[in-house]
Formats: structure tokens, sequence, C-alpha cells
């Protein structure tokens, strides 16, 4: 467990805009600052953090909560490792029970993985830096290649003894379990249950996630047989999803950030040289085919990707259709070709940075206009083909969201092309027309598989559903009330000296919440009252009960702002409930219970109609009587009349 007061001191540090603005590209807005979604793809802005408040809310996804819960829903840690990550970023010495391999076996599945490949991780680098066999053989490879001391260091380079249980001997000497071994792929099962090394005689190049723990490994050969692979990579596992992983973007995302545009590259060995050239916003692909998730975060810091090719000019034909997928996401995709025999490694390590970045300035072409120009090269005078690349290259720009955007790359287009930009617009219209359709139809069949059946429509009971959704937003009202009002003293006729919170929790004493997570929020505050305490917004925050704190940010976050000049603008006087907060409090007390009430009233007349003992039916029907008299004082309270 980590103590208490290094939890407080992590929350005192943390600057919730600072944390969530490592993964989200944010603007300011009024005292809040927005973004898109990192857990929904959209296109407006719905993600909103309030650093006053410490929250952040989505109100795509519905999550919402610190910083801490937003590193555990994006990037699933659990709540000790969420806390560990702002530590180390912030600086603070987490203090806590010692780990031993008791404890490494008591951790859940995930974070064992997270941690063998942490531990591999350290194997490999030291084994590069302080055995001889690494120095003279791995150590001595990445000098070759150019890179410094600092570099293998940062981006933790390591080499894999060429024997055959080097490391996982090690690990199991080191108490770590043969299960997580094999599923992170760092050892390989033989046929009578043994193990051996994945990696071994290969330089290593880890693969980190997003806030920076290795996750996964690429391992190259250094020998020349042709029947051993040059790169073997590590497996999928719970932890690594290699469609969901970028090399290099946890070294590179502040550096996308700030230039607001990301170079998206094709190997290990060229992210790592542009970066150590002082040009840090460069990621690759792991040499897999760019993916929809992939790009999507990218799109999280910027909406401008660079491509960065070499001269292989077939495989630059073969990967231009699946481009399209970045320009369908929104983004703004230019394509930088470089001379033959040289990719963005060996050009950056032979010129230099100055040269790079000024043949990247040069030669950068929007990626619509560099396919249409790649394409034209293959035509000739054929009319034939003509027609299928002016079909495919307004199937590139059909994709594209913005339609102003769209209209521009049409027109230049046209003249490229040589062809009427009627002619193109029509064409673009049909396939436009054409997606919005099936769209539509997909849309269609999935309302189908959720309309509910004539069966189900039998025992669909409207009045106790609606009862049930007045008492949640009831009992959410006073959570809502106690999170803003409750340190707030009162000053009120007849009533004085005493807080807010204290009077409610008073005044409900005798109301059973029936919503867990309000019910839960209810007896903590009660507690905390009892305990001489009143609990500021902050304590439920920060709250480890994930429920609790989904409560209590929907409750404190709002999607809109009334503008300083509304009034003047709109001439609509909107209410001030602060302005009479005796009529919103006790207005929100008295409205739940006689939702109560109402409730216990419903439940009695249900009873009346199902007992038959004489005796039986004149206690409830005093019950009720009593219950009528308790509605009908409350209902004076609130002005409003009963329909009986």
């Amino acid at each position: 467990m980590i103590t208490k007061p290094t939890v407080d001191r992590i929350m005192e540090a943390t600057d919730i805009v600072e944390v969530i603005g490592e993964f989200v590209q944010l603007k300011k807005r009024g005292a809040n600052y927005v973004g898109l979604s990192p857990f929904v793809n959209e296109r407006t802005p719905s993600f909103t953090v309030s650093p006053a408040k410490g929250i952040f809310k989505d109100f795509s996804s519905g999550k919402g909560g610190s910083a801490v819960t937003f590193l555990m829903e994006l990037e699933r840690f659990t709540y000790p490792e969420a806390l560990k990550w702002l530590a180390k970023k912030y600086g603070i010495e987490v203090e806590e029970t010692v780990e031993s391999v008791e404890n490494l076996e008591e951790q859940n599945r995930r974070e064992s993985l997270m941690i063998v490949s942490g531990f591999a991780a350290k194997f490999f680098h030291e084994s590069l830096l302080h055995t001889d066999e690494g120095k003279s053989i791995g150590y001595s490879y990445f000098k070759e290649r150019g890179f410094s001391n600092d570099t293998i260091k940062k981006f933790e380079l390591g080499y894999s003894p060429d024997q055959w249980e080097a490391f996982t001997g090690e690990a199991i000497k080191q108490g770590y379990k043969e299960e997580f071994l094999v599923e992170s792929g760092l050892s390989v099962k033989r046929d009578n249950g043994s193990l051996y090394d994945r990696y071994r005689g290969r330089v290593m190049f880890p693969i980190h996630s997003f806030t920076g723990r290795v996750i996964a490994f690429g391992g190259r050969t250094l020998k020349s047989d042709k029947n051993v692979p040059k790169y073997v990579n590590s497996p999928e596992s719970e932890i690594y999803h290699k469609s969901n992983i970028l090399y290099g973007l946890y070294f590179a995302k502040k550096a996308i950030r700030d230039e607001d545009n990301c170079y998206l590259v094709e190997g290990y060995a060229d992210v790592i040289s542009v970066h150590q050239a002082g040009i840090e916003n460069v990621v690759a692909s792991s040499g897999t085919s760019l993916t929809v998730e992939q790009i999507r975060l990218i799109g999280r810091l910027t909406k401008n990707i660079t491509i960065l090719y070499d001269g292989d000019a077939a495989g630059i034909k073969a990967s231009l259709r699946g481009l399209d997928m970045i320009l369908e996401e929104g983004l703004n995709v230019k394509v930088v070709l470089f001379p033959d025999g040289h990719d963005p490694d060996s050009y950056v390590q032979k010129f230099g940075t100055n040269a790079f970045k000024t043949h990247v300035d040069k030669n950068k072409k929007d990626f619509i206009l560099y396919k249409t120009e790649i394409l034209l090269k293959d035509v000739g005078n054929d009319p034939i083909k003509k027609a299928e690349i002016i079909r495919e290259i307004v199937e590139s720009i059909a994709k594209i969201p913005d339609s102003i955007k769209a209209s521009v790359f049409l027109k230049e287009c046209s003249n490229r092309l040589e062809i009427d930009e009627r002619a193109l617009l029509s064409e673009l219209n049909k396939m436009r027309q054409a997606k919005a359709k099936k769209d539509s139809q997909q849309q269609q069949n999935q309302n189908r598989k959720q309309e509910p059946s004539p069966e189900d429509l039998l025992f669909f009971d409207e009045p106790q559903e609606h009862v049930a959704k007045e008492s949640d937003t009831q009992e959410r009202e006073i959570v809502r009330l106690l999170l803003h009002y409750g340190n707030k003293m009162i000053d009120w006729d007849g009533i004085a000296n005493t807080y807010i919170g204290p009077f409610m929790i008073a005044e409900l004493s005798d109301v059973e919440f029936e919503q867990p997570e309000t019910k839960k929020f209810m007896e903590i505050y009660r507690q905390e009252v009892e305990n001489g305490v009143l609990p500021e917004e902050q304590h439920f925050i920060h709250h480890p009960d994930k429920g609790i704190v989904d409560l209590v940010v929907t409750m404190l976050a709002t999607k809109y702002i009334l503008s300083e000049n509304w009034y003047e603008m709109h001439k609509i006087l909107v209410p001030d409930e602060q302005a009479n907060m005796k009529a919103t409090i006790l207005g929100a007390i008295f409205h739940l219970k006689k939702q109560k009430v109402g409730k216990i009233l419903q439940n009695l007349r249900k009873e009346l109609q199902t007992t038959t003992g004489e005796a039986d039916q004149e206690i409830l029907l005093n019950q009720y009587m009593h219950m009528k008299k308790v509605e009908k004082t409350i209902s004076d309270y609130l002005g409003s009349v009963i329909i009986k």
C-alpha cells in the first residue's frame, strides 16, 4: 500500500492539465480546456478539463474524474500504478511496503506482464553495456549505426546473449513465473516443457507504452544467414497490441504537440537517428501497415502527419491506398520522398540535421496531389487507365470529412488531371451518396436488432420506470448540492450558525437512498460529518472507488458555461440558485422526501389490493392515511397540488 502522506503529496503536485496534455491536445476555452475524446472517435471536441476543480469530463463516453482516474481509464492502470506514474513524473518518492518475490506473485496478470517486461529491458540493457559479448557485438553495432551513449540509454537499447537460456534462467532465478515469460514472448516453451530465450544473439529495441513502460520488444539479428529472420517481434499479449502502438511515441509526444506535426517513418533505426538529430516528433508503425488505432493516437496530439518515405517507388505505390484512412480520420497528410538509396536514418546520419530539415521543407507535398502525380506517371495515353486513376483519386478526396478542404483538392486535381471540375464533383457526390446509403442501411439494421419484441413490451411498466428515474434524479441532486454548498454557512431566518452539509445530513436521516453510488456517497459524507470533518469535493474526486468518482465528476462537470454577456445579448434571465439558498436546499430535501413518500404510498396501495385479512387491512389503511398526511405537509411547503 502507498502511504497516505505520499498520496497527499502526489495529489498536491499534480497539474491535471499538464498530465492530460501529454495524451490529448488541449485548447483553452474560458476557464477550462477542451480537446477530442481519447476514448471514442469524434470530430467535435467534447472532452473538458477543469483545472480549478482538478477534474476531466468526457461527455461522449461519460467518463470523468481526476488525473488518477484518467490514467486508469486510458492506460488501464490500477490505482497504485497511476499514483506511481504521477510520483515519477513529479519526482516524488513513494513510500510503500518493500516489493519481494512474494509480492510479485500477488500482482494481477497484466501487472505481472509489465513487471517481467521491465525486468527483461533492464537485463538486455545491462548485457549490452556490462558483458564482453554485449560490448563486442551489440554495443559495437549501435555505435556503427551512429547512436550515442545518451541515445542508447534513453531508448533502453540492449543485447540478448547468444545462449539458449541466458535470460530465461536469470528470470526464473529472480522469481518470475514461467507462464508470464512465455505469455510475454520473452521465452519459448519446448515440447518437453523446458524454456529457451526467443531473442538470443539479437540487438534489442524495447517498445514503450504511451506512458513509458516497456511492453514488448523488437530483436534484430546481426547474422548474415538468410534462413534466420532479420527481425523477431513480441507476440500479441494482454499488454501489447501492435495495432495500438507506435514505436517512439512515448519519446515523441511532447514534440508532436509543440511542433503540431508528426513525422511517420518505417523502422526503429529511422526513429532513433532522426530523434537523436534533434527532430523528436518522429514515430514508426513498427513494421506493420498503418492502422486506424495508430492514426487516432497521432490525432490526439496533432492533425498533421508527414510521411517520410525512402526511395522505393514500388513500396510507396503499394501503401498509397492504405493512407486514405488518415484522410478519413480528418488529418492532414503530407509526403516526403528521399533520394534513391537513402532512408531517413541514412540521410540524417550522412547530411546532418539542417540538411534533413531543408530537404523535408522543400520536398513535402500534399498526399492527394502527390498521389495524383505518382499515378499519372504510369498512365501514358491510355484513356481507360486514366479513368481508373481519376476514380481512385476522387475516392481519396471523398474520404475527407471537411467539405471545404475537399473542394479545394477537387479544383487542384481538376487542373492536374485536365478534366472538368464538374465531372469530378459529380463523381464525388455519387460516392458520398452511396456511402451515406450504406451507412443508413447499417444503422437501420442495428436499430432492428435493438428494438424490443412484442413479448418484451407486454411486461414494460412505464410508471415504475418513471418513478425509478425520478428517484435517481432527486438523489443525485442532493449529492450535487452537498458537493457545491456543503461547506457554506447557513444564514436563513430561523436557522443560523451551522453548515449546509451537516444540516442536510440531519434532515435526511430518515431517508433511505436507493441508488448504489448515491447511497455510498451519503454514507461516506455522513461518516465524515460524524468525525467532525466537512468533506470537500477533492475528497471524493480522489476517492479510490471509481463509482464514487464517476458520480461526483458528473455532478461537478457542466458541458456548457453561460456567457458573461448572456443577458445583454439575449435578455433572458437565468435564475441563480444561490440567490435563495434556503429555497434551493429545502426544495431539494422536500422534493426527495415527497418522492420517497409517493413510493411508500404506491407500495401500500398494492398491499391493500392483495391483503384479505380485515385486521391487516386496517393496519395498512392507517399507515396509508398517515403517509397521506405527511405527503400533504410536504406538498404544502412545496406549493404543489396532489392529484387524487
